[in-house]
C-alpha cells in the first residue's frame, strides 16, 4: 500500500515537472537588476517555474510582441505604451496593473566641474551635449521632452540632444562622460552613485508608472498570473522599493 501511495505521488510530482513552462517576461530596461531579483526569488519560492527575462525600451519590447515575439507578460516604464499594446489587442486588459512608481532625474558625471542644478543650466555653452532616450520609443526620453517642452527648453536644447536607444545606454554615456548631462530615472543613477551625480529632480507632467500585464498570445497563462500576482505581492514590492521604485498609488 506504502509503495503504491508512493508510485502515486512520484507520478503527480512527475506530471507537475513536465506540465510547467518557461514564462518569458518582456520588461523595461530600467528594470533589469530589480526583475532579475524578483524572478531569482520566484524560481526559489516555485521550483517547477523559469523565467525567461527580456529587456529593452518599452517602445521596443511593444515592437517585439507586435511582430509575434513568444511573450507571456509585458511590464513597461510608462503608461502610454501599455495603452498601445491594449488598443492593438496584444494584452489582456483585465490582468492590467500599475505596480511600481518612479521619477525623471538630470543627471551629471561625478567628475563635472560644471555648475548644473536644474534643465535651464543645459543651456550654458560649456554643455554640448545631453543625453536623452529616443521619445519616440524610450519613456524617459518621452517625459523628458513634455518636461522641457513644460519649461520652455526643448527647441533651444534639441541641437545638443543625443538620443539613445533606452535610459541605460543614457545613463552610460554620462558615466564615460560623453556627454555633460543625461536625463534617465532616480534608480538608474542611484545603481552608479560613485559615477554620476543627481543634480535635480526633474517635474513631470504624468507619473512615472510602471504598468504589468499578461499577453493575448501567452499559452502559460496560469503561470504568468502567478509571476504578476508575485510582482505585486509584500515581498516583490520590496524588492523593488530596494531598489529605489516607489509603490503605486
Amino acid at each position: 500500500m506504502k509503495t503504491k501511495t508512493l508510485i502515486a505521488a512520484l507520478l503527480l510530482i512527475s506530471s507537475a515537472l513536465a506540465q510547467a513552462e518557461d514564462i518569458t517576461v518582456s520588461a523595461a530596461a530600467s528594470l533589469k537588476e530589480a526583475f532579475t531579483d524578483i524572478a531569482r526569488q520566484y524560481e526559489k519560492q516555485h521550483p517547477d517555474a523559469k523565467i525567461k527575462l527580456n529587456t529593452a525600451a518599452s517602445g521596443t519590447l511593444l515592437q517585439q510582441l507586435a511582430q509575434g515575439a513568444p511573450v507571456d507578460v509585458l511590464a513597461t516604464a510608462d503608461l502610454a505604451t501599455m495603452d498601445k499594446a491594449a488598443a492593438q489587442n496584444l494584452i489582456q486588459s483585465n490582468t492590467r496593473k500599475t505596480f511600481a512608481l518612479n521619477s525623471l532625474v538630470l543627471i551629471t558625471p561625478k567628475n563635472s566641474s560644471l555648475k548644473i542644478a536644474q534643465p535651464k543650466d543645459l543651456l550654458q555653452n560649456d554643455v554640448k551635449r545631453i543625453a536623452v532616450g529616443n521619445p519616440a520609443s524610450v519613456p524617459a526620453g518621452a517625459y523628458t521632452q513634455a518636461a522641457l517642452e513644460k519649461q520652455k527648453l526643448w527647441d533651444s536644447l534639441k541641437p545638443k540632444i543625443v538620443q539613445t536607444q533606452n535610459v541605460r545606454q543614457a545613463l552610460d554615456y554620462v558615466i564615460r562622460s560623453e556627454t555633460e548631462a543625461g536625463f534617465v530615472y532616480r534608480t538608474d543613477a542611484a545603481l552608479k552613485p560613485h559615477a554620476v551625480n543627481i543634480v535635480a529632480t526633474v517635474p513631470t507632467e504624468k507619473p512615472v508608472a510602471y504598468p504589468i500585464a499578461l499577453t493575448q498570445s501567452s499559452k502559460v497563462a496560469n503561470e504568468a498570473q502567478r509571476f504578476v500576482n508575485y510582482v505585486l505581492s509584500a515581498e516583490g514590492q520590496r524588492v523593488l522599493q530596494r531598489y529605489g521604485f516607489s509603490a503605486a498609488k
